[in-house]
Protein backbone atom coordinates (compact mmCIF):
# COMPACT_ATOMS: atom_id res chain seq x y z
CA UNK A 1 0.00 0.00 0.00
CA UNK A 2 1.05 3.89 -0.72
CA UNK A 3 -0.80 6.10 1.30
CA UNK A 4 0.31 9.73 2.11
CA UNK A 5 -0.87 13.15 3.52
CA UNK A 6 -1.75 15.77 1.15
CA UNK A 7 1.29 17.51 2.39
CA UNK A 8 3.44 15.20 1.32
CA UNK A 9 5.17 15.10 -2.12
CA UNK A 10 5.44 12.08 -4.74
CA UNK A 11 9.04 12.29 -5.34
CA UNK A 12 9.75 11.56 -8.80
CA UNK A 13 11.15 7.81 -10.06
CA UNK A 14 12.77 6.11 -12.83
CA UNK A 15 9.97 4.51 -13.69
CA UNK A 16 9.58 4.32 -17.52
CA UNK A 17 5.61 4.01 -17.43
CA UNK A 18 3.62 7.30 -17.52
CA UNK A 19 2.17 8.68 -14.27
CA UNK A 20 -0.70 9.38 -13.69
CA UNK A 21 -2.85 11.28 -11.17
CA UNK A 22 -6.64 9.38 -10.75
CA UNK A 23 -8.84 12.48 -8.84
CA UNK A 24 -11.89 10.72 -7.25
CA UNK A 25 -14.56 13.48 -8.58
CA UNK A 26 -17.04 13.68 -6.76
CA UNK A 27 -17.44 11.07 -3.56
CA UNK A 28 -21.20 11.31 -3.85
CA UNK A 29 -20.87 10.15 -7.38
CA UNK A 30 -20.05 6.68 -8.84
CA UNK A 31 -16.31 7.86 -9.42
CA UNK A 32 -15.00 5.87 -6.34
CA UNK A 33 -16.94 3.15 -7.96
CA UNK A 34 -16.10 3.04 -11.35
CA UNK A 35 -12.06 3.84 -10.40
CA UNK A 36 -12.29 0.84 -8.41
CA UNK A 37 -13.76 -1.39 -10.79
CA UNK A 38 -11.03 -0.04 -13.53
CA UNK A 39 -8.23 -0.20 -11.38
CA UNK A 40 -9.14 -3.94 -10.12
CA UNK A 41 -8.77 -4.79 -14.49
CA UNK A 42 -4.66 -5.75 -14.79
CA UNK A 43 -4.72 -4.36 -18.48
CA UNK A 44 -5.56 -1.18 -17.07
CA UNK A 45 -2.31 -0.20 -15.08
CA UNK A 46 0.30 -2.38 -16.96
CA UNK A 47 1.00 0.38 -18.94
CA UNK A 48 0.73 3.12 -16.65
CA UNK A 49 1.92 4.39 -12.94
CA UNK A 50 -1.29 5.58 -11.18
CA UNK A 51 -1.87 7.64 -8.23
CA UNK A 52 -5.58 7.73 -6.84
CA UNK A 53 -5.77 11.36 -5.70
CA UNK A 54 -8.96 11.49 -3.32
CA UNK A 55 -9.40 10.69 0.71
CA UNK A 56 -8.38 7.31 1.97
CA UNK A 57 -11.37 6.53 4.03
CA UNK A 58 -13.85 7.03 1.26
CA UNK A 59 -12.10 4.97 -0.97
CA UNK A 60 -12.38 1.91 1.80
CA UNK A 61 -15.56 2.68 3.18
CA UNK A 62 -16.70 2.43 -1.13
CA UNK A 63 -14.81 -0.64 -0.94
CA UNK A 64 -16.39 -2.58 2.15
CA UNK A 65 -20.31 -1.44 1.24
CA UNK A 66 -19.91 -2.54 -2.55
CA UNK A 67 -18.30 -5.81 -0.94
CA UNK A 68 -21.09 -6.16 0.94
CA UNK A 69 -24.18 -4.70 -1.19
CA UNK A 70 -23.31 -8.10 -3.31
CA UNK A 71 -21.17 -6.67 -6.06
CA UNK A 72 -20.19 -9.20 -8.57
CA UNK A 73 -17.59 -7.33 -10.46
CA UNK A 74 -13.80 -7.15 -9.47
CA UNK A 75 -12.99 -4.30 -7.27
CA UNK A 76 -9.13 -2.88 -6.50
CA UNK A 77 -8.15 -3.36 -2.53
CA UNK A 78 -7.48 0.03 -1.50
CA UNK A 79 -4.71 -1.64 0.49
CA UNK A 80 -3.07 -2.40 -2.92
CA UNK A 81 -2.82 1.29 -4.72
CA UNK A 82 -0.97 4.44 -4.05
CA UNK A 83 -3.51 6.85 -2.48
CA UNK A 84 -2.95 10.54 -1.80
CA UNK A 85 -5.21 11.68 0.79
CA UNK A 86 -6.17 15.12 0.29
CA UNK A 87 -7.82 16.94 2.98
CA UNK A 88 -10.35 19.18 1.85
CA UNK A 89 -11.51 21.17 5.44
CA UNK A 90 -14.59 19.70 4.97
CA UNK A 91 -16.31 16.82 7.25
CA UNK A 92 -17.38 14.29 4.94
CA UNK A 93 -19.48 12.76 7.07
CA UNK A 94 -22.17 15.59 5.73
CA UNK A 95 -21.72 13.10 2.67
CA UNK A 96 -24.69 11.64 1.43
CA UNK A 97 -24.07 8.37 -1.37
CA UNK A 98 -26.18 10.01 -4.23
CA UNK A 99 -26.55 13.39 -3.42
CA UNK A 100 -24.17 15.76 -4.45
CA UNK A 101 -23.71 18.89 -1.81
CA UNK A 102 -21.59 21.66 -0.75
CA UNK A 103 -19.05 19.16 1.25
CA UNK A 104 -18.64 16.97 -1.96
CA UNK A 105 -17.70 19.79 -4.63
CA UNK A 106 -15.13 21.01 -2.06
CA UNK A 107 -13.96 17.73 -1.62
CA UNK A 108 -14.19 17.24 -5.39
CA UNK A 109 -12.31 20.51 -6.08
CA UNK A 110 -9.57 20.14 -3.88
CA UNK A 111 -8.40 16.78 -5.48
CA UNK A 112 -8.31 18.57 -8.84
CA UNK A 113 -6.42 21.69 -7.28
CA UNK A 114 -3.98 18.78 -5.88
CA UNK A 115 -3.67 17.00 -8.95
CA UNK A 116 -3.32 19.72 -11.31
CA UNK A 117 -0.23 21.55 -8.85
CA UNK A 118 1.83 18.22 -8.95
CA UNK A 119 1.26 17.57 -12.40
CA UNK A 120 2.68 21.25 -13.40
CA UNK A 121 5.23 20.61 -10.71
CA UNK A 122 6.46 17.56 -12.65
CA UNK A 123 5.21 14.65 -10.69
CA UNK A 124 2.61 13.25 -13.01
CA UNK A 125 2.72 13.36 -16.62
CA UNK A 126 -1.15 13.22 -16.40
CA UNK A 127 -4.18 13.30 -15.28
CA UNK A 128 -7.38 11.29 -15.06
CA UNK A 129 -10.42 12.67 -13.67
CA UNK A 130 -13.57 11.06 -12.75
CA UNK A 131 -16.74 13.02 -12.54
CA UNK A 132 -17.63 16.02 -10.80
CA UNK A 133 -20.86 17.89 -10.29
CA UNK A 134 -20.50 21.43 -11.78
CA UNK A 135 -23.98 22.38 -9.01
CA UNK A 136 -21.62 20.75 -5.92
CA UNK A 137 -18.53 22.96 -7.48
CA UNK A 138 -20.87 26.08 -7.68
CA UNK A 139 -22.46 25.21 -4.04
CA UNK A 140 -19.07 25.31 -2.65
CA UNK A 141 -18.46 28.71 -3.80
CA UNK A 142 -16.65 27.53 -6.88
CA UNK A 143 -18.17 28.77 -10.40
CA UNK A 144 -16.48 27.10 -13.58
CA UNK A 145 -18.24 25.63 -16.42
CA UNK A 146 -16.37 22.53 -15.51
CA UNK A 147 -12.91 20.50 -15.09
CA UNK A 148 -11.59 21.95 -18.67
CA UNK A 149 -12.00 25.89 -17.62
CA UNK A 150 -10.19 25.12 -14.19
CA UNK A 151 -7.34 23.16 -15.80
CA UNK A 152 -7.09 26.10 -18.46
CA UNK A 153 -6.71 28.42 -15.48
CA UNK A 154 -4.44 26.75 -13.38
CA UNK A 155 -1.83 26.17 -16.50
CA UNK A 156 -2.25 29.42 -17.37
CA UNK A 157 -3.61 28.32 -20.63
CA UNK A 158 -5.94 30.26 -23.08
CA UNK A 159 -5.68 27.77 -26.93
CA UNK A 160 -7.35 24.57 -25.38
CA UNK A 161 -10.08 22.55 -26.39
CA UNK A 162 -12.11 18.98 -25.87
CA UNK A 163 -11.45 16.24 -28.09
CA UNK A 164 -14.00 13.06 -27.42
CA UNK A 165 -12.23 9.85 -28.27
CA UNK A 166 -13.40 6.68 -29.02
CA UNK A 167 -12.71 2.92 -30.16
CA UNK A 168 -15.32 0.81 -31.68
CA UNK A 169 -15.64 -2.47 -30.19
CA UNK A 170 -17.12 -3.95 -33.31
CA UNK A 171 -14.44 -2.29 -36.04
CA UNK A 172 -11.74 -0.76 -33.83
CA UNK A 173 -12.77 2.99 -35.89
CA UNK A 174 -11.51 5.48 -34.00
CA UNK A 175 -14.10 8.09 -33.44
CA UNK A 176 -12.82 11.79 -33.05
CA UNK A 177 -15.18 14.86 -32.36
CA UNK A 178 -13.80 18.37 -31.31
CA UNK A 179 -16.27 20.95 -30.30
CA UNK A 180 -16.07 24.09 -31.14
CA UNK A 181 -17.99 25.70 -28.41
CA UNK A 182 -18.76 23.95 -25.42
CA UNK A 183 -20.93 24.71 -22.00
CA UNK A 184 -22.87 27.85 -23.00
CA UNK A 185 -26.75 28.56 -23.64
CA UNK A 186 -27.70 27.61 -27.67
CA UNK A 187 -28.74 31.04 -28.30
CA UNK A 188 -25.35 32.28 -27.88
CA UNK A 189 -23.93 29.92 -30.19
CA UNK A 190 -23.93 31.76 -33.28
CA UNK A 191 -22.81 34.96 -31.95
CA UNK A 192 -19.76 32.67 -30.11
CA UNK A 193 -18.43 31.18 -33.22
CA UNK A 194 -16.18 33.36 -35.50
CA UNK A 195 -13.39 32.59 -37.89
CA UNK A 196 -10.75 33.22 -35.36
CA UNK A 197 -12.07 30.80 -32.74
CA UNK A 198 -12.76 28.07 -35.87
CA UNK A 199 -9.20 28.57 -36.85
CA UNK A 200 -8.01 28.36 -33.21
CA UNK A 201 -10.22 25.08 -32.48
CA UNK A 202 -8.70 23.91 -36.12
CA UNK A 203 -5.01 24.28 -35.03
CA UNK A 204 -5.35 22.72 -31.81
CA UNK A 205 -6.91 20.02 -32.97
CA UNK A 206 -4.27 19.33 -36.48
CA UNK A 207 -1.21 19.52 -33.81
CA UNK A 208 -3.08 16.85 -31.71
CA UNK A 209 -3.33 14.86 -35.08
CA UNK A 210 -0.26 14.96 -35.34
CA UNK A 211 1.48 14.77 -32.19
CA UNK A 212 -0.64 12.45 -30.26
CA UNK A 213 -2.02 9.93 -33.44
CA UNK A 214 0.30 10.40 -35.58
CA UNK A 215 -2.09 11.70 -38.41
CA UNK A 216 0.04 14.10 -40.59
CA UNK A 217 -1.91 14.91 -43.08
CA UNK A 218 -5.64 14.53 -41.60
CA UNK A 219 -8.88 14.87 -43.42
CA UNK A 220 -11.57 16.32 -41.24
CA UNK A 221 -14.97 16.91 -41.79
CA UNK A 222 -16.45 20.44 -40.49
CA UNK A 223 -20.44 20.30 -39.29
CA UNK A 224 -23.01 23.34 -40.72
CA UNK A 225 -24.54 25.46 -37.94
CA UNK A 226 -27.68 25.49 -39.83
CA UNK A 227 -30.11 22.95 -41.00
CA UNK A 228 -29.18 21.31 -44.25
CA UNK A 229 -25.96 23.83 -43.71
CA UNK A 230 -28.16 26.95 -44.37
CA UNK A 231 -29.30 25.60 -47.75
CA UNK A 232 -27.73 28.54 -49.71
CA UNK A 233 -28.94 31.20 -47.54
CA UNK A 234 -32.56 30.07 -47.14
CA UNK A 235 -32.57 28.56 -43.36
CA UNK A 236 -29.93 30.87 -42.26
CA UNK A 237 -26.98 33.15 -43.79
CA UNK A 238 -23.70 31.90 -41.16
CA UNK A 239 -22.39 29.50 -43.80
CA UNK A 240 -22.33 32.01 -47.02
CA UNK A 241 -21.23 34.83 -44.82
CA UNK A 242 -18.66 33.55 -43.24
CA UNK A 243 -17.93 29.54 -42.39
CA UNK A 244 -18.08 28.49 -46.68
CA UNK A 245 -15.32 31.39 -46.98
CA UNK A 246 -13.39 30.39 -43.74
CA UNK A 247 -13.35 26.62 -44.57
CA UNK A 248 -11.70 27.99 -48.82
CA UNK A 249 -9.32 30.06 -46.86
CA UNK A 250 -7.77 27.26 -44.43
CA UNK A 251 -7.89 24.99 -46.87
CA UNK A 252 -5.58 27.31 -48.81
CA UNK A 253 -3.30 27.83 -46.03
CA UNK A 254 -3.02 24.40 -45.59
CA UNK A 255 -2.53 21.85 -48.27
CA UNK A 256 -1.67 18.66 -46.55
CA UNK A 257 -5.16 18.93 -44.72
CA UNK A 258 -8.24 17.68 -46.45
CA UNK A 259 -11.14 19.73 -45.09
CA UNK A 260 -14.93 19.02 -46.34
CA UNK A 261 -17.79 21.00 -45.22
CA UNK A 262 -19.98 22.45 -43.86
CA UNK A 263 -21.54 19.00 -43.89
CA UNK A 264 -25.11 19.46 -43.41
CA UNK A 265 -25.25 18.49 -39.51
CA UNK A 266 -27.98 16.13 -39.80
CA UNK A 267 -25.62 13.53 -42.71
CA UNK A 268 -22.87 14.63 -40.94
CA UNK A 269 -22.51 11.44 -38.53
CA UNK A 270 -23.94 9.27 -41.31
CA UNK A 271 -19.97 7.65 -41.99
CA UNK A 272 -18.92 7.75 -38.50
CA UNK A 273 -22.42 5.38 -37.83
CA UNK A 274 -21.50 2.72 -40.54
CA UNK A 275 -17.79 2.93 -39.61
CA UNK A 276 -18.55 2.17 -35.54
CA UNK A 277 -20.76 -0.09 -36.58
CA UNK A 278 -19.35 -1.74 -40.24
CA UNK A 279 -16.06 -1.65 -42.39
CA UNK A 280 -14.12 1.80 -42.01
CA UNK A 281 -12.40 0.84 -45.01
CA UNK A 282 -15.65 0.87 -47.25
CA UNK A 283 -17.60 4.06 -45.88
CA UNK A 284 -14.34 6.12 -45.61
CA UNK A 285 -14.69 8.20 -42.62
CA UNK A 286 -12.96 11.17 -41.80
CA UNK A 287 -9.82 11.44 -39.00
CA UNK A 288 -11.74 13.58 -37.25
CA UNK A 289 -14.73 15.81 -36.55
CA UNK A 290 -15.29 19.45 -35.84
CA UNK A 291 -18.57 19.97 -34.34
CA UNK A 292 -20.08 23.50 -34.03
CA UNK A 293 -21.63 23.43 -30.74
CA UNK A 294 -22.39 20.78 -27.64
CA UNK A 295 -25.15 18.71 -28.78
CA UNK A 296 -24.26 18.82 -32.26
CA UNK A 297 -20.95 16.74 -31.37
CA UNK A 298 -22.02 15.01 -28.19
CA UNK A 299 -25.66 13.35 -29.18
CA UNK A 300 -24.10 11.53 -31.96
CA UNK A 301 -20.72 10.32 -29.86
CA UNK A 302 -23.10 9.16 -26.80
CA UNK A 303 -25.24 7.58 -29.49
CA UNK A 304 -22.23 5.31 -30.37
CA UNK A 305 -20.24 5.20 -27.55
CA UNK A 306 -21.97 6.18 -24.01
CA UNK A 307 -20.07 4.00 -22.13
CA UNK A 308 -16.65 4.17 -23.64
CA UNK A 309 -16.12 7.34 -24.94
CA UNK A 310 -13.32 9.53 -23.59
CA UNK A 311 -12.91 13.63 -22.99
CA UNK A 312 -9.54 14.53 -23.83
CA UNK A 313 -8.51 17.63 -22.87
CA UNK A 314 -5.72 19.20 -25.51
CA UNK A 315 -4.01 22.08 -25.68
CA UNK A 316 -2.01 21.51 -22.14
CA UNK A 317 1.28 20.92 -21.45
CA UNK A 318 0.32 17.43 -20.07
CA UNK A 319 -2.58 14.67 -21.06
CA UNK A 320 -5.82 14.72 -19.77
CA UNK A 321 -8.59 12.21 -19.91
CA UNK A 322 -11.58 11.85 -18.56
CA UNK A 323 -14.82 9.17 -18.80
CA UNK A 324 -17.66 10.50 -21.06
CA UNK A 325 -20.00 10.17 -18.14
CA UNK A 326 -21.60 12.37 -15.32
CA UNK A 327 -21.89 11.59 -11.44
CA UNK A 328 -24.97 9.50 -12.09
CA UNK A 329 -26.22 10.35 -8.66
CA UNK A 330 -29.37 8.19 -9.18
CA UNK A 331 -27.27 4.95 -9.22
CA UNK A 332 -24.40 5.91 -6.78
CA UNK A 333 -23.02 3.57 -4.42
CA UNK A 334 -25.92 0.67 -5.72
CA UNK A 335 -22.84 -1.17 -7.73
CA UNK A 336 -24.34 -1.15 -11.31
CA UNK A 337 -22.12 1.63 -12.47
CA UNK A 338 -20.34 0.82 -15.76
CA UNK A 339 -16.67 1.85 -15.71
CA UNK A 340 -15.90 0.80 -19.48
CA UNK A 341 -15.28 4.66 -20.20
CA UNK A 342 -13.04 5.21 -16.95
CA UNK A 343 -10.89 2.04 -18.11
CA UNK A 344 -10.92 3.42 -21.44
CA UNK A 345 -9.86 7.27 -20.31
CA UNK A 346 -6.99 5.49 -18.28
CA UNK A 347 -6.18 3.27 -21.34
CA UNK A 348 -6.10 6.43 -23.64
CA UNK A 349 -4.30 8.65 -21.39
CA UNK A 350 -1.59 6.00 -20.81
CA UNK A 351 -1.49 5.99 -24.93
CA UNK A 352 -0.97 9.57 -25.13
CA UNK A 353 1.38 10.50 -22.55
CA UNK A 354 4.07 7.17 -23.36
CA UNK A 355 4.02 8.98 -27.02
CA UNK A 356 4.75 12.23 -25.39
CA UNK A 357 7.60 10.80 -23.38
CA UNK A 358 8.97 8.96 -26.41
CA UNK A 359 8.82 12.17 -28.61
CA UNK A 360 10.23 14.40 -25.70
CA UNK A 361 13.61 11.66 -26.01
Amino acid sequence: MYHSEQNLIVKPHKESRPRLALTLGDPAGIGTEVILKALAEPEVSQNCDVTVVGNWNWLVQTYDELNLSGNLVALANPNSLKVVDVQSNQNLDEIVTGVGNAVSGAASFAYMEYAIAQTLAGEFDGIVTAPIAKSAWKAAGYNYPGQTELLAEKSNVERYGMLFVARSPYTGWILRTLLATTHIPLRQVADALTPQLLTKKLDLLVECLQQDFGISKPRIAIAGLNPHSGEQGQLGTEELDWLIPWINQEQQKRPRLHLEGPIPPDTMWVKPGQAWYGNSATHNPADAYLALYHDQGLIPVKLMAFDRAVNTSIGFPFVRTSPDHGTAFDIAGKGIADSTSMKAALQLAAELATARKQDDL
